[in-house]
């Protein structure tokens, strides 16, 4: 499969394209900067330039086509700025969807969060209107003839990753990046997921088994 990646250089992203890259598919990774590449290619990935908040769905059509699916992996930062929880967590993500439609690209798996049907439509503290962001993209791409699954990792960590997850409607948690990443891989060989929404965090059951039986 060719993957293409939104917010390539992330930490997940780089995880998930070393994985997939490793299992004989071929990972791109979308990128704002050239001295991000060759973070990629060590991971063997395949960068390619694009600007999520710097472009336009002409351009990231041709980005995506002829791939077999695209992986939403991107994010505003943590940085505080309101305003990129707009343009990257909501609008970079629904760009990727019409992209994705408009170059015939039907596999879609969004990377979103533990409890955005619970953000409070009225705060403006930051972490709210990240919630609600990643909300409305989720809501625009399940609304999408697409083949789209919602992957919602709960408070991430840097620690060694387990291969052991729990999948489904959980309570709040932490899960490790490399531990979604593994999730992600799976997802994208596993046609039951097209069209779940699921919590992950981490747990006991092996990767593999917990997304066999979702």
């Amino acid at each position: 499969m060719r993957i293409v990646i939104a917010g390539g250089h992330g930490q997940i992203a780089r995880q998930l394209g070393r994985l997939v890259s490793e299992a004989g598919h071929q990972p791109v990774g979308m990128i704002r900067s050239t001295e991000q590449a060759p973070d990629l290619e060590e991971a063997g990935i395949e960068p390619v330039m694009i600007d999520l908040e710097d472009t336009d769905v002409a351009a990231m059509t041709e980005v995506v086509r002829g791939a077999d699916a695209v992986v939403f992996a991107a994010g505003g930062g943590a940085d505080g700025n309101v305003e990129r929880k707009e343009t990257v967590d909501k609008g970079a993500a629904i760009m990727l969807a019409d992209a994705a439609e408009a170059a015939g690209v039907r596999r879609y798996v969004m990377v979103s969060a533990m409890g955005t049907d619970q953000a409070d439509p009225e705060s403006d503290e930051v972490f709210q209107v990240y919630l609600r962001a990643k909300q409305d993209a989720d809501d625009d791409v399940r609304s999408r003839d697409l083949d789209w699954t919602v992957v919602k990792p709960g408070m991430l960590t840097d620690d060694v990753p387990t291969g052991r997850v729990s999948l489904g409607d959980l309570e709040r948690g932490s899960v490790t990046r490399g531990d979604v990443a593994h999730v992600l891989a799976e997802v994208l060989e596993s046609p039951n997921t097209i069209g779940k929404t699921f919590d992950v965090l981490g747990g006991d059951t092996h990767v593999a088994e917990a997304v066999r039986d979702l």
